[in-house]
C-alpha cells in the first residue's frame, strides 16, 4: 500500500475528530456568543442617557442584588425599564432576552410579564403594588465581548434572570426565578390571557406525581414538615443556603420514580438554551442522580399550600405555592428558584 493510500483514511479520521471537537466547542459557546452579539446591538440602540442605566461596570455592587418581588421607590431595580424604551429598542431588548433562553423559557418569561396586566385588572380600585407588564429592567454589566467577562440581568416582578459570560461561554445562569400569579388563571378578565392558562404546570404536576408514587415508608423521609413555608429560602440573598440536602435520596427511589425526578429537573433546565441546559444536566449526572434529594412540606393535593425542594451537590431548586392569587383563590401563587450550590453569579461560596 502506498503512503498516500495509507494516510488518506487516517487523515480523514483525524479531520472528523477535529471537526467534532470544534463543533462541540461551538455548541458549548454558542449561547454566550449570541448573547454578546444581542447585548451589543441592544446597547448600541440606546441613547447616552439610557446607557447610563443599562450599561454598568461588571463589579457594580448591585449586580448581585436580585429579587422577584415588586420593588418601588428608592428600592427600584437597577437597569433600563422596558417602558422607557422606543419600539426599536424594545425589539433589541427582547432579542437579548430570547438569546438567553430557550423557546420554552422565552415563552414563560414573556407570559410572566403579561400576567401583570391581569393582576392590574384584578387589583383595580384595591390599591397595592404597581402592576405593569413594561416594568421589567435590562442591565448589562461589563463589555459584552468574546474576550472578557460580563453579566446580564433581566428582572421584574416574578422574574429574575442572571447570567455571567466569560470568553463567549455562559459560566453562570443563577439565580433563575420564574414565578406565576395566578398559577392557574381562573377567570378571563383580560382577553389575551385565557381561562385555564397555567405557566408553570409541569413544575407543579410532576412534583405531585413523584410524591404520589412514593411508598408510605419513602414519604416518611420525603415529608420534612406538615405545613408549607411561606417563601423559598434566602430569596434575594447573594448566595443560596448552604444546608445539606433534606428528604429522600434518588438512590433510594425506584427506576420509575427517578425517571419522574429527572423529568422534573429537565423541565427547569429546558427553560435555558440547549447548551446551557446541557451544562446543568451534565453537572448533575457527573455527581450522580442518586445523590439528588427530594423533600416536601405542606399539603399533598393542589389547592392547599405546598412546597418542595430538590437538591444535589451542584444545585438547589425550591418551589412554593402557599399564597392566594390576586382574586383570593388559595394556594394559586407560585415562587420557584434554581440556584447554584457552588455559588451564584459566578461567585464561589466562601
Amino acid at each position: 500500500m502506498s503512503a498516500r493510500r495509507f494516510l488518506a483514511p487516517l487523515l480523514a479520521v483525524v479531520f472528523a475528530l477535529s471537526a467534532t471537537a470544534a463543533w462541540s466547542y461551538y455548541k458549548l459557546a454558542v449561547t454566550g456568543e449570541t448573547m454578546g452579539e444581542s447585548a451589543t446591538k441592544f446597547l448600541a440602540s440606546l441613547t447616552a442617557e439610557q446607557r447610563m442605566k443599562a450599561a454598568l461596570p461588571y463589579d457594580d455592587k448591585r449586580r448581585i442584588a436580585w429579587h422577584f418581588i415588586p420593588l418601588e421607590g428608592d428600592k427600584e431595580r437597577e437597569g433600563l425599564k422596558v417602558r422607557e424604551m422606543t419600539p426599536e429598542q424594545r425589539t433589541a431588548a427582547f432579542a437579548l432576552l430570547k438569546s438567553a433562553l430557550s423557546e420554552v423559557g422565552y415563552s414563560k418569561a414573556t407570559k410572566i410579564m403579561e400576567l401583570e396586566n391581569l393582576l392590574a385588572e384584578l387589583q383595580k380600585g384595591k390599591g397595592g403594588p404597581i402592576r405593569d407588564s413594561e416594568r421589567y429592567y435590562f442591565v448589562v454589566y461589563g463589555a459584552p465581548t468574546n474576550t472578557g467577562k460580563w453579566g446580564l440581568s433581566i428582572e421584574g416582578h416574578h422574574l429574575s434572570l442572571n447570567f455571567v459570560v466569560d470568553k463567549g461561554q455562559v459560566i453562570s445562569s443563577t439565580p433563575t426565578a420564574l414565578c406565576a400569579n395566578p398559577a392557574v388563571v381562573m377567570n378571563e378578565n383580560v382577553p389575551s390571557i385565557k381561562k385555564g392558562t397555567r405557566l408553570l404546570a409541569k413544575e407543579e404536576t410532576l412534583a405531585f406525581e413523584l410524591l404520589a408514587s412514593l411508598t408510605d415508608e419513602q414519604k416518611k423521609a420525603v415529608i420534612i414538615a406538615e405545613k408549607s413555608p411561606s417563601e423559598v429560602r434566602a430569596a434575594g440573598e447573594p448566595q443560596p443556603p448552604t444546608d445539606g440536602p433534606a428528604g429522600l435520596a434518588a438512590e433510594k427511589m425506584t427506576g420509575q420514580q427517578r425517571s419522574i425526578l429527572q423529568s422534573l429537573l429537565d423541565e427547569y433546565c429546558n427553560a435555558l438554551p440547549a447548551d446551557v441546559a446541557k451544562q446543568r444536566q451534565e453537572s448533575i449526572a457527573k455527581q450522580g442522580l442518586g445523590q439528588v434529594h427530594f423533600a416536601w412540606a405542606g399539603a399533598r393535593k393542589e389547592g392547599d399550600g405546598h412546597y418542595y425542594r430538590v437538591q444535589g451537590p451542584t444545585f438547589v431548586l425550591e418551589f412554593v405555592n402557599t399564597q392566594p392569587d390576586s382574586a383570593g383563590n388559595p394556594a394559586n401563587h407560585i415562587h420557584s428558584v434554581w440556584r447554584d450550590m457552588q455559588g451564584d453569579f459566578a461567585m464561589p461560596i466562601k
